[in-house]
């Protein structure tokens, strides 16, 4: 059996399908009585399901009135995609947030696996360099990296 977090999501991905729309509307006392949790069992789901690394905006207004607005970011212009991998890569990444950072954009269509794998040899291959050549440290290792990455993810969104 699913996870609840992984049933949420799923449904809130569905209505994403069903209504296609770049925006869904939801209220999360609704949904909480819906799936039989608390809200911040919602709450939770948008802060780890629905990141801007993952593709998603999350508006919400919490209160008797409150919603919650989630925005499907969609980057069909290279500038686009590249502004998005400027904020989201900042100025040092470490080894997890890249892996999860690659995983997610591979998820959306945005690199394929095999772009995906290179940048992570690449970007293993400048840590260990970085940590057992030159001695750099654990900071500049990361922030060597999050350019690394910036620069190659720059390259495919405008190849």
């Amino acid at each position: 059996m699913a996870s609840l977090t992984r049933v949420i999501e799923n449904y809130i991905n569905n209505l994403f399908s069903e209504m296609d729309e770049q925006a869904v509307s939801l209220r999360r006392k609704e949904l909480a009585e819906i799936f039989g949790c608390v809200p911040s069992q919602i709450n939770y789901v948008l802060r780890s399901r629905f990141t801007p690394e993952r593709g998603y905006i999350v508006e919400s207004q919490r209160g008797g009135h409150g919603y919650i607005r989630i925005f499907r970011l969609c980057y069909d212009i290279p500038e686009e995609r590249i502004n998005h991998i400027e904020e989201i890569v900042g100025d040092a990444v470490t080894d997890q947030e890249a892996k999860r950072l690659l995983t997610s954009l591979q998820e959306r269509g945005m690199i394929d696996s095999r772009e995906r794998i290179l940048i992570e040899v690449a970007l293993r291959h400048a840590d260990e360099l970085g940590s057992s050549e030159f001695d750099v440290s654990p900071y500049k290792r990361n922030a060597i990296q999050a350019e690394l990455l910036k620069r190659m993810l720059r390259s495919l969104a405008l190849a």
